[in-house]
């Protein structure tokens, strides 16, 4: 009676002492506050408090040139990266399958049969037809974390894959608008080499005429080459920019069909949502927020080994070598062992792992600390681009407008010999250029902007 009871009050510790290892994972608190700056305020933050988000429009809504969404779907298709990204969530099924089979009994079924003969005497034929089960009782919650804890794999894989999905929406856009920006400055280029080659035949005639000199014509001359020079290397960037989008396309390196940069429709209003959207929005926060959870319920698994297992095996079979007589017909055989496995001297190995499980939890919980503030910097990056961008854009068209008249006024000037010098022609068409490329380039970052925010802000999910 005594021994009973001293059984039972061990049990009782035991349990109350690994109630810890039931718990499930709950968020831990994360500072949100102020994630996202002001684009306008040095030191403000952006008051937010829309829940709606921009990052939740499907990309068909915020890409909407025909050509780049046939783009965007052969990526999805054919990207090596996507397609692996789909075998690691198949891969992690399975395990996570494993998991929960765990709770299942094992049934194994041998069957055997023996022919024996003794001296040329009639052979004798024995035979068994066994069936073995074992059953782990998860007791002590070995099992149980260890099913969480795949649980929290298999959704932190199909975050990763969210997260490739995401990456290769935004890549293919940004290659795409680039190779218009290409387009639409290699087009500004041959337009400014028409007229430096004007600007050089000018010069030869006024050179006849004796109104110039040899060195406005070389001047003239050299400008003419620079201009070329130019365009050769833009044609091939869009040539290293196209092989590089067919590489995410999955296809050979070849020409990308694509529109015209002024004919490019982008949103121009955006909502943030709140700060803790960003949680569960962003795909790659919320892959480290899984990885965290999976880290949680390993480490109560390292706890439940400091406990008890449980397990149970029985064996059936129907045999006719069972001894006791008998030979045929056979007959069942049954057989129940209980067993209990309490773990004594390796008290060091599991204090050891346990601590490395909490040390391996912490490193998660700052990596993700660390992905929320990440997520944060590129939404304030991508607002202060678009905005930078857009009002450099606009001072740049009045910069384009006022070069345009002064290269006109200059070269009719010089023509008529009224003062203006060949350097002055030519800087003013070298300042106009320049200033046409930089205002396509700005309009592309505007475009970037678009495409970052919309990353940064979890979208590509639809």
């Amino acid at each position: 009676m005594k021994l009973n009871k001293a059984i039972l009050f061990a049990s009782a510790t035991l349990l109350l002492g690994s109630c810890g290892i039931y718990n499930k994972y709950e968020r831990p608190e994360v500072n949100t506050k102020g994630l996202v700056r002001d684009v306008q305020s040095t030191t403000d933050t952006l008051a937010v408090t829309d829940t709606a988000s921009f990052g939740n429009l499907p990309w068909r809504s915020v890409f909407t040139d025909p050509q780049l969404q046939s783009l965007i779907e052969q990526g999805l298709a054919h990207n090596t990266n996507m397609l692996n990204a789909a075998l690691n969530v198949k891969m992690v099924q399975e395990q996570l399958m494993v998991a929960k089979l765990a709770f299942v009994p094992a049934f194994t079924f041998s069957p055997q049969g023996v022919i024996t003969s003794w001296d040329g005497n009639k052979a004798t034929k024995t035979y068994s037809l066994p069936v073995q089960a074992s059953w782990s009782i998860d007791l002590f919650g070995n099992l149980l974390n260890a099913k969480r804890s795949a649980q929290m794999n298999l959704l932190a894989t199909k975050d990763y894959q969210l997260v490739v999905k995401t990456g290769l929406i935004s890549n293919i856009a940004n290659m795409y608008y680039t190779l218009m920006m290409l387009d639409k400055q290699l087009e500004l280029v041959d337009n400014m080499t028409t007229l430096t080659k004007d600007t050089w035949e000018l010069m030869k005639l006024q050179k006849e005429l004796g109104r110039a000199k040899e060195t406005s014509v070389q001047s003239a001359e050299s400008n003419y080459y620079s201009v070329q020079a130019q365009a050769a290397d833009l044609k091939r960037q869009i040539r290293e920019v196209e092989n590089s989008l067919s590489l995410l396309l999955g296809q050979p390196a070849q020409t990308i069909a694509r529109g015209k940069i002024e004919n490019q429709s982008l949103p121009t209003e955006f909502s943030t949502g709140i700060g803790v959207q960003l949680l569960s929005n962003r795909p790659d926060v919320h892959y480290a927020e899984m990885s965290l959870a999976q880290c949680f319920y390993n480490t109560n698994q390292a706890r439940s080994r400091f406990y008890p297992s449980i397990t149970i095996s029985g064996s059936g079979a129907y045999t006719n070598s069972g001894g006791g007589g008998i030979v045929n017909p056979g007959k069942m055989l049954w057989n129940a062992v209980g067993s209990l496995t309490q773990p004594i001297f390796a008290r060091g190995q599991l204090i050891a792992g346990l601590k490395v499980a909490k040390a391996q939890q912490e490193q998660a919980y700052n990596t993700w600390q660390n992905a929320v503030l990440s997520a944060g910097s590129e939404v304030s990056n991508a607002l202060v681009l678009y905005n930078s961008s857009d009002e450099k854009s606009k001072l740049e068209a009045k910069q384009v407008e006022s070069l345009t008249k002064n290269v006109e006024y200059a070269k009719m000037l010089f023509s008529q010999g009224q003062g203006t010098t060949y350097l002055e022609v030519i800087t003013a068409q070298q300042s106009l250029l320049n200033a046409q490329l930089s205002k396509v380039a700005d309009d592309f970052n505007k475009m970037q902007a678009v495409v970052n925010l919309y990353y940064a802000l979890g979208g590509g999910r639809n």
